[in-house]
C-alpha cells in the first residue's frame, strides 16, 4: 500500500541527504553567513560538534518577521526564480540548511539587522518552535545547536570519535579560510583556539598559519587568465608532495569542490616533477563566470560541471605547467631528520576575542595618564575588514618580510599568434602562452611573527606602480641570477668529481650541488623521445638484415591500431604474412639496446590489459625507454662527458625531475656544511 509520509518524517529524511555530521553543520552555517557579507566569524565546538556548535557573525542579520520563515524547507533569499539557478553566485541557494538543522538538533539562533532596534531569539528542537522573543543583541547572527542527532539515534550511533570529528571540522574550517582570506576566522574547539585569521586578505599568511614554515617558505605563485577564467593561489614546488591527495585543495568561485577535470589537470600538469604516486600541494581559486558552471549537482555542493570541460581541462594544464617550468626547482637538502609537522592537538593560537567583543573595544581607546580612569576618548569608527583583530597594538617583528629570499612571482600570460598549435574553441586557451614577470619577487616568511605584520614601508612599497624601466631591469636579473642551469652560471661552475661512480659533485658560489648521473641522463633521453615522438622527427636506424616477429592476435590488433605511435617514435613495421611482422627499421637513440627486444616488451605490456591505450600509457613506456637507454649508476664517466650532461640540461623543459618524479640534482649551501662541522653554533 503506498502511503504519503507526514511532514515529520520527510524533513528527517531529507535532514540525512544535507547534514551527514557536524562538520556539515559548519559548513551550511558558514556559507550562510558569508553570503550575509559577514567580515569575522568565529566558530566554537564541544565533543567534535555532538553536543554543542556556535557560530557568530557579523553579518547582516534577519529579521524578526522573517526568522520562522528561514527555518522552513526551500526558504530562501538566494534565489528568486528557476533562471538564476543557471548563474548561482552565492554558496547556498537550495533553503535546505536551517531546515535540515532544526529537524535532527536543539537549534537556537539570535540574530539583530543594523536599523533594528532589538535583537530575535529564536527556539526550535526537532523542527517544532519553541520560543521567539525580543533580545539585546549585537549586529549580526548567532547560531547554537545542541544535541545534535538527539531524535535520529540510528545516524548518531555511526558518528566517529569527539577528536576525528573535531578534525574533520579543522579541516573544513581551514579550507574556508583558504577560500575566503577577506573574511577572519576563529576556530574554538573544547575551550581551546585552534585556528585565527585576521582577515586581510593574505592567503599566504593564512597557508603560514596552518600549514607551517617549510611548506610556505616552499611557494610558487600562480596568476593567469583569460575572457572566462581567472586563476590565482598558490603552488607548492614538487618537493613538497604527500601520498593523498589531502594538500591538493582548490576552490571554483570560493566554494571548496572536488572536480575530476581539475585534479586531473593540476595533477599531469605535476607529471614528472613529482614521483610516482605522490601528490601535489595546492591551493587555487578558479574565478569563472557562474552561467558556465553548475553546481546544483550533487546535496552538500561538493562537485559541479563545467559546459566546456576540454577548455578548462586545457587552460587549467597550462596555467600550472607554465608556473612550474618558471622556476628553478632544485631541492636544497638539510643533513639530518626531518621534524615532525605539528599535530592538530599541539597547535597553540593566542586568544582573540568575539567579533562583537572586538568591535565594542575598537569603538574605545584605552584611558590617557592624566584624565580619571573612568574617561574615555571619543569613539573611533569600526574597520569591518579587521573586526576579528585585537585593538591592542602589536610589537613590531625584529626581521621583516623583505630581508630574506624571494620566493613566489606572479606570473601573467601574454596570447600570441599560434602558428602550429591547436585552435580551441571559445577562445579559453592559446597553445603557446608566454610568462612574463609583472612585479618584483614577494619575500618569504620566516617567522611566526613576520608571517602575520610587515611594517608599513614595505607595504607601501609593495603597492607603488613599476616603471618599465625597472621591469625590464628585474626581468634581465632574475633570468640569470642564482640560476645554476643557465649558460651564465656555467662559466663559474667547478666540477669537482665523480662520488661513488653515480654521482657528480660541483661547486658553485657558495653552495655545492649533486647531479644523479642516470636520472638526469634519463631526463635528456626522455624529452628527446618526446619531442621526436610530437613532432614526428625520430630518426630510424635500419636493420640488416630486418627482424622476424610473431605477434599474437591481440598484439597484432594493438599494432594496428596504433600502428602510427611507433612509427613516430622511429619503428618501422609491416605485415609479413599471417602472424609474421617485418622489423626493418628502430628509434636511433637507443644506444646499445637491442630494438627487437624493446618492441617486443613494449608491445606486450601495453597490449596485455586489453583496454583502450591513452597518450599516458605511451607517455608511460617512453619513460621506461629512456630509464634504459639511460647510463646507469655505478658506471665512470668523464669529466668532459658531465659537462656535456649538464649542458644537455640546460636545454630541457624540466631538467629539475626525471620521467618518474626523481631529483636530478639537489643542493647544500656552505651554511649548511658549516653547521655539520661546528664551524656555526
Amino acid at each position: 500500500m503506498i502511503k504519503l509520509l507526514d511532514q515529520y518524517t520527510i524533513d528527517k529524511i531529507a535532514a540525512g541527504e544535507v547534514i551527514e555530521r557536524p562538520g556539515s553543520v559548519i559548513k551550511e552555517l558558514v556559507e550562510n553567513s558569508i553570503d550575509a557579507g559577514a567580515t569575522a566569524i568565529t566558530i566554537e565546538i564541544k565533543e567534535g560538534g555532538m553536543s554543542f556548535i556556535r557560530i557568530t557573525d557579523n553579518g547582516c542579520g534577519i529579521s524578526k518577521e522573517e526568522v520562522p520563515v528561514a527555518f522552513l524547507r526551500h526558504a530562501t533569499s538566494k534565489l528568486q526564480t528557476a533562471d538564476d539557478l543557471l548563474k548561482i553566485a552565492s554558496l547556498g541557494f537550495r533553503g535546505e540548511a536551517l531546515s535540515s538543522i532544526a529537524a535532527v538538533a536543539q537549534v537556537e539562533l539570535i540574530t539583530k539587522q543594523e536599523d533594528a532596534l532589538t535583537g530575535t531569539r529564536y527556539q526550535i528542537h526537532g523542527g517544532k518552535e519553541i520560543s521567539n522573543e525580543e533580545i539585546g543583541a549585537p549586529l549580526g547572527t548567532t547560531i547554537v545547536v545542541r544535541n545534535l542527532f538527539y531524535n535520529t539515534p540510528a545516524r548518531k550511533k555511526f558518528m566517529k570519535t569527539p577528536a576525528t570529528e573535531g578534525s574533520y571540522i579543522y579541516d573544513l574550517v581551514c579550507r574556508m579560510a583558504m577560500s575566503h582570506p577577506d573574511v577572519s576566522f576563529k576556530f574554538i574547539m573544547n575551550g581551546t583556539d585552534k585556528l585565527f585569521t585576521s582577515g586581510n586578505g593574505r592567503l599566504k599568511e593564512i597557508i603560514y598559519h596552518i600549514y607551517g614554515r617549510d611548506i610556505t617558505n616552499n611557494l610558487l605563485e600562480i596568476h593567469a587568465a583569460n575572457d572566462q577564467v581567472k586563476i590565482t593561489g598558490y603552488l607548492a614546488k614538487p618537493s613538497i608532495s604527500r601520498g593523498n591527495r589531502s594538500f591538493e585543495d582548490y576552490y571554483v568561485n570560493q566554494r571548496y569542490i572536488k572536480s575530476n577535470i581539475l585534479t586531473k589537470a593540476i595533477e599531469d600538469a605535476y607529471r614528472t616533477f613529482v614521483m610516482v604516486h605522490k601528490f601535489p600541494f595546492t591551493v587555487i581559486n578558479f574565478e569563472i563566470d557562474p552561467s558556465l558552471i553548475d553546481v546544483n549537482i550533487h546535496p552538500a555542493k561538493r562537485e559541479l560541471k563545467f559546459i566546456n570541460e576540454p577548455d578548462m581541462y586545457d587552460f587549467t594544464y597550462i596555467s600550472v605547467r607554465k608556473a612550474l617550468l618558471f622556476k628553478e626547482l632544485i631541492p636544497t637538502v638539510t643533513p639530518g631528520k626531518d621534524k615532525r609537522p605539528e599535530t592538530l592537538a599541539e597547535r597553540k593560537v593566542e586568544k582573540r576575542p568575539e567579533p562583537f567583543e572586538t568591535n565594542r573595544r575598537a569603538t574605545e581607546l584605552p584611558p590617557q595618564p592624566t584624565r580619571p580612569a573612568q574617561q574615555k576618548k571619543p569613539s573611533m569608527p569600526m574597520q569591518p575588514a579587521n573586526s576579528g583583530i585585537s585593538a591592542q597594538p602589536t610589537p613590531t617583528p625584529s626581521v621583516t618580510m623583505e630581508n630574506r629570499s624571494s620566493s613566489p612571482v606572479e606570473i601573467q600570460y601574454l596570447k600570441e599568434d599560434n602558428q602550429s598549435g591547436k585552435n580551441i574553441t571559445n577562445n579559453m586557451v592559446a597553445e603557446n602562452i608566454v610568462p612574463y614577470l609583472t612585479q618584483p619577487e614577494k619575500t618569504a616568511l620566516n617567522s611566526a611573527e613576520a608571517s602575520v605584520q610587515t611594517n608599513e614601508t614595505s607595504e607601501q612599497k609593495k603597492q607603488e606602480p613599476i616603471t618599465s624601466e625597472a621591469k625590464i631591469k628585474y626581468e634581465q636579473m632574475d633570468m640569470f641570477e642564482d640560476r645554476f642551469l643557465t649558460p651564465e652560471a656555467k662559466k663559474k661552475h667547478r666540477i669537482i668529481g665523480q662520488l661513488f661512480k653515480t654521482y657528480w659533485l660541483i661547486e658553485y658560489e657558495d653552495k655545492f650541488f649533486i647531479m644523479d648521473q642516470h636520472a638526469a641522463h634519463e631526463k635528456v633521453k626522455f624529452e628527446e623521445l618526446m619531442a621526436n615522438y610530437k613532432n614526428k622527427t625520430a630518426i630510424p636506424q635500419y636493420l640488416m638484415p630486418p627482424a622476424i616477429v610473431s605477434l599474437s592476435g591481440t598484439e597484432s590488433e594493438f599494432l594496428r591500431e596504433n600502428l602510427e605511435f611507433f612509427q613516430n617514435l622511429g619503428f618501422q613495421i609491416e605485415g609479413f604474412g599471417g602472424k609474421e611482422y617485418k622489423l626493418s627499421a628502430v628509434p636511433a637513440n637507443l644506444f646499445g639496446l637491442d630494438g627487437r627486444e624493446l618492441f617486443l616488451e613494449f608491445i606486450g605490456e601495453l597490449s596485455e590489459n586489453g583496454q583502450k591505450q591513452t597518450i599516458d600509457t605511451f607517455i608511460s613506456k617512453l619513460s621506461t625507454m629512456a630509464c634504459k637507454a639511460a647510463i646507469k649508476g655505478n658506471t665512470s664517466i668523464s669529466f668532459k662527458e658531465a659537462d656535456i650532461l649538464i649542458d644537455q640540461l640546460m636545454k630541457l623543459e624540466n631538467p629539475y625531475t626525471c620521467p618518474h618524479g626523481r631529483p636530478t640534482l639537489i643542493s647544500m649551501t656552505e651554511t649548511e656544511l658549516e653547521k655539520k662541522f661546528k664551524r656555526i653554533v
